[in-house]
This record gives structure tokens, sequence and C-alpha cells, in this order.
């Protein structure tokens, strides 16, 4: 719920005012579907729930169809679920699919913060699964369990490292940086300025 909940809150956010077709069509378009599990019914659910929460508020627009937008409450969540997904490893895979794709609500000096904590608890449990895997013992077979964890780390940090390099290079324009996707109510100014793309690119 935590992926979907964080990229409804975005894609309302970057729209400024959107409607469930709009947000469910962006993030199928995205190929959400396949790395966050995004469905129809999820999107329509999380609407629901934000709403009720205070983080959305809706609008009804001719003929009859719901509008939402991000209230100041719903920004607080929003940057609360987008830090805890990039700067906690134990976050699942869908819900740092969705950080990931929300990045650019970020500065690139917060991101890489975030990233630096990522990779330095990466590496704290690439070293504990080592060094678990090095003391154990009996029975055997179960060293395979440490030496996976200590491989699935390993991967991540080595990814994050990567990233975090690419970022400080400037790589993708970042909030606050020209031509960012990141600040609220750009998207619609974005494709306007895009000619010849596509409904959902962003």
């Amino acid at each position: 719920m935590s992926a979907t909940r964080l990229l409804v809150l975005g894609v309302v956010r970057g729209h400024g005012r959107a409607h469930g077709y709009l947000i469910g069509t962006d993030l199928l378009s995205w190929g959400a579907g396949e790395w966050a599990h995004v469905k129809w019914g999820s999107i329509y659910h999380a609407l629901k729930q934000l709403t009720k929460d205070g983080c959305l508020t809706d609008h009804t627009s001719p003929p009859g169809r719901t509008e939402y937008e991000i209230t100041a409450r719903g920004e607080a969540e929003y940057r609360r679920l987008l830090r805890d997904a990039l700067r906690r490893p134990e976050t699942r895979p869908d819900t740092l699919a969705a950080g990931l794709a929300m990045l650019p609500s970020l500065t690139r000096d917060d991101a890489l913060a975030l990233l630096g904590e990522r990779l330095a608890a990466l590496e704290g449990h690439r070293d504990t699964a080592r060094e678990q895997a090095d003391r154990w013992r009996d029975p055997p077979h179960v060293r395979e369990l440490y030496g996976l964890w200590e491989h699935t780390a390993a991967g991540g940090a080595e990814w994050t490292r990567g990233l975090v390099e690419r970022l400080r290079a400037g790589a993708y324009p970042l909030a606050g940086e020209p031509n960012s996707p990141g600040e609220p109510g750009s998207w619609a100014r974005l494709k306007l300025e895009q000619p010849g793309g596509h409904e959902g690119e962003r």
C-alpha cells in the first residue's frame, strides 16, 4: 500500500489537480503495474483512503468527475514516504521503485544525503552478514543464508554508490533546477514544453 500511496500522492502533486483516470493512466503507462503492483482498484482505494486521511481534498467537476488536490498534510506524508523509500534498505522493492519514480521532488543535496544513509546501512548489512557466515559452523548449509544476505546487500550498495556518483555528476534535473518535474503542479507545464511527447511521458 505504501508504494501505491506514494505514487498516487506524487502524481496528484505533479499535476496540481488530477482525476482518477488520469492518475491510473499515468502510472500504468510507466509500467507501475509490474514494478509497484499498482492496479486500478488499488489506485481508487488509495484515493479514497488518502482523502479520508486528509492528505487529499476532492472536487467535483463536470460531468460529475472527481478531481483530487494534495493538502499540506498530504505534502508532509508524501515527503515522509519518499524519504523513507530512499534511505531505508529494508523497504520493499516496490516502495524503492516508487521512491525512484518520484526522485525529482527532492533537491540534489537531500537526495544525496538520503542515498548516503542507504549506502551506509547496506554496507553495514553486508559486513555483518560476512562476519556471521565466517563464524557459522553447524549445520553448515545455513552459511548459504548469510551468503545470500551478503550478496544482496553488496549488490544494493554497488547500485546505490553508482546512483550517488551519477547524481553528484549532475544527472537528472531535481527540485529547484531547470526543467525539473519535481515541483508541485509542474507536469502540465512540462508537457506543453515538450511537443511530440506521448501521454504519461515525463
